[in-house]
């Protein structure tokens, strides 16, 4: 009798069953409501969806620290006849997870990816004056953006045009830089963030009003998993080779840089690990 059966079967039959459960339509929660002039933080999300799928530490700088989470809609997907759905799926999702929403146009960006970028500069410095401006307009003190390996085209552009937008800035902005990771991992993530189950809940709860999306590949019933792979990995690309895994269920890694003088700067020395019990914020203090 092999113990570990009826351990691997439960993780199956939690997929089985979470497929019964509803797409958006949940009773709005409490949420928090963050101060008019509390410290902003960005997410330029490549896709509707993404503001949730890596939205662990965003999530946590909103209830635990009472920043303002804005989600950028860098895109509103590829496909026209489906932009104004997304959109709506986008508006209810941040609406009850609590993230406000800023479009970068009535229909999003188009073709934000690195062939444009090499071949349409007038069509790309377009798109660089519109997260610029965004950037100007909010003065985040911190911004969430995928890494420039995150295999999925769009994501990749969204890392090379957020980057060429801070470039246009005055040298005195700056901002602490949280990149993401969701189609390719990184291969030097600095800060692992633990979150509560409660958290987890929530985001894919939101992630859920992407009901289309979700319906035609239910991702975030896997998200669970993910989130567990993840302290796997980030237990020793974060901690350090060899290191023992932290006691955390959930976590979401990231690599936190800065931008500042016109320029990235690195400003951990080693990685760090949040744990549930930390304060969310304190990665940024003394820095």
């Amino acid at each position: 009798m092999n113990p570990y059966q009826q351990f691997v079967a439960s993780f199956a039959s939690l997929i089985t069953n979470g497929k019964s459960l509803p797409l958006g339509n949940i009773p709005a929660h409490n949420k928090p409501v963050s101060k008019s002039n509390a410290p902003v933080a960005l997410i330029f999300s490549p896709h509707p969806d993404d503001e949730c799928i890596i939205g662990g530490f965003a999530l946590r700088l909103l209830r635990e620290a009472g920043m303002r989470v804005v989600n950028v809609a860098v895109t509103q997907g590829s496909k026209q006849e489906r932009q104004a759905g997304r959109l709506q799926e986008l508006k209810n999702a941040c609406d009850w997870i609590g993230f406000g929403l800023e479009q970068t146009t009535p229909h999003g960006l188009e073709k934000i990816n690195p062939k444009t970028r090499s071949g349409d500069p007038q069509h790309w410095a377009d798109a660089v004056k519109i997260i610029a401006a965004m950037l100007t307009k909010y003065r985040p003190r911190v911004i969430f953006f995928p890494h420039e390996l995150d295999w999925n085209s769009t994501h990749i552009g969204t890392h090379h045009l957020v980057m060429d937008a801070l470039k246009t800035l005055p040298q005195d902005f700056q901002c602490f830089l949280v990149e993401t990771e969701f189609w390719g991992q990184m291969a030097s993530p600095n800060l692992m963030v633990e979150s509560s189950a409660e958290d987890v809940a929530d985001l894919i709860a939101a992630l859920s009003f992407h009901v289309e999306e979700v319906r035609r590949n239910p991702y975030h019933l896997r998200m669970p998993a993910w989130l567990q792979d993840n302290v796997r990995r980030g237990a020793e690309l974060v901690g350090g080779q060899g290191g023992a895994a932290p006691d955390f269920t959930f976590a979401t890694l990231y690599r936190l840089r800065q931008w500042q003088s016109g320029r990235v700067e690195e400003i951990l020395t080693n990685g760090r690990q949040i744990s549930v019990k930390d304060n969310p914020q304190a990665v940024f203090n003394g820095v």
